[in-house]
């Protein structure tokens, strides 16, 4: 599978699945752990699993600036992980009467998570300069590596709180594996410089296509400070249909990140409880199915591809949204049959279908708006563009938590329905937007 593309590809695949097995422990357990160490009540949780997701996905802003002007992008990522590694110690520290370190835990890995994200995503982008019809693809093989780290930390998670009854083992493991990423990403080095923008610049090349861009003295009767009015036009143009995008997407975001609130307490409320399938294990299986459909998925579009009829990101987002919205039925058919009386009753294959149709829209909109911010943002603030799509994750996540806040407010059919009027929305706003979307989507 890795054959046609960069080596580098490799050693940003096992960087990324263990700093994922890091992230997805913490989130496997990390309500539970304010609900069952913390004593802390259901819209407390709210606020702050909403809090922490938004801030993950609010510093890529500032991760793609750093990447972009000041360190660069290896340097930034190391930086990030080094930030998670000491922050899951906190967390390991942390207690029901040592909530400090707790705290400070949080906001260093959500401070890490952000820059260390947003440019392994722009250099992922980047090895693909010379193969560009192999981004898509690249992208996903990419989010494999995410989903096996994050099918790995439920197992973790499940196996520590059911032979040592210990949440802190977790985390302990959890900064283990940011060790792991970064001697995994120092040994790549070699490969990963050829992806970083600010170490290739070339200052006495001015055909440099990483070179900062300067303004070019505009001929007589034509715009000072642009070369063209259709180049500055086709800048904003970019910049638009971006825009677009992020504000449709944070729907999304606002029902994915159920799974570790609003699902995870579904299971462990609802669902019958068995010695080995835990609340926590639970988020093993997204992942699970992303890596048995996403090879399934490569090889569709590779025959679509030759027949000239491989649907456009844009569209494979559009399909997303409408799996999404039915994920969110089953859930309201599961909680008209039982789930709201929050008793153990439920079969578990209520939420494994749930997270099987969950996977199918995360392949298709996850993996492919990443693709689609590579393809379509202006080089020179590729990174800001990337923190971008990530600030509307942030958005996203933080919605979730509010309305985490009211999981046990009124009927649970209700909280899943709401859910899905906001991603029926979603689907009619990318097919409204679809023609705009597709006009730099390649």
């Amino acid at each position: 599978m890795l054959k046609k593309h960069p080596r580098a590809l490799s050693y940003i695949f096992f960087t990324e699945m263990w700093e994922r097995v890091g992230f997805y422990t913490l989130m496997a357990i990390l309500v539970l752990y304010m609900d069952q160490i913390l004593g802390w009540s259901d819209a407390r949780k709210g606020d702050w699993y909403g809090l922490f997701l938004a801030l993950c996905y609010f510093f890529p802003l500032v991760g793609g600036w750093l990447g972009d002007r000041v360190f660069g992008r290896l340097k930034t990522v190391r930086a990030g992980a080094a930030m998670m590694a000491v922050g899951y110690v906190g967390l390991a520290l942390s207690s029901a009467s040592q909530i400090t370190t707790f705290i400070l835990g949080l906001v260093l890995i959500a401070i890490g998570t952000g820059i260390f994200k947003v440019n392994m995503s722009v250099l992922v982008g980047n090895i693909y300069k010379e193969k560009p019809e192999l981004k898509d693809a690249g992208f996903n093989i990419y989010y494999m590596g995410v989903n096996l780290g994050a099918m790995v930390a439920p197992l973790i998670a499940t196996f520590n709180s059911v032979v040592f009854n210990s949440y802190h083992l977790s985390f302990w493991v959890a900064a283990a594996g940011l060790v792991v990423a970064l001697v995994i990403f120092q040994a790549g080095r070699l490969h990963l410089n050829k992806a970083d923008d600010l170490v290739n610049i070339d200052t006495t090349n001015p055909d440099d296509k990483n070179r900062p861009e300067k303004p070019i003295k505009a001929e007589p009767g034509q715009p000072s400070d642009f070369a063209s009015e259709s180049s500055n036009s086709d800048f904003k143009d970019r910049i638009l249909a971006l825009i677009i995008l992020f504000a449709i997407v944070i729907l999304f975001w606002v029902a994915f990140y159920q799974n570790g609130f609003a699902l995870t307490l579904f299971a462990a409320r609802s669902t019958i409880s068995l010695n080995w399938l835990r609340p926590e294990t639970y988020q093993f299986f997204e992942p699970f199915f992303i890596l048995v459909l996403t090879p399934l998925l490569l090889l569709i579009l590779d025959k679509l591809r030759q027949k000239g009829k491989e649907p456009s990101t844009p569209r494979k987002i559009f399909l997303g949204m409408l799996f999404m919205t039915a994920a969110m039925f089953i859930m309201i058919i599961a909680c008209l049959r039982g789930g709201n009386q929050d008793r153990n009753i439920m079969s578990p294959f209520w939420l494994i279908g749930t997270y099987f149709v969950v996977t199918i829209a995360e392949i298709l909109i996850s993996p492919m708006g990443l693709s689609y911010v590579s393809k379509v943002a202006p080089a020179k603030i590729s990174g800001l563009m990337m923190g971008g799509w990530y600030l509307a994750i942030a958005f996203g996540s933080y919605g979730s938590g509010l309305l985490g806040k009211f999981y046990s407010k009124f009927p649970h059919h209700q909280y899943f329905l709401i859910l899905a009027a906001l991603l029926g929305l979603a689907t009619v706003l990318v097919s409204l937007s679809i023609k705009k979307l597709e006009q730099y989507a390649g």
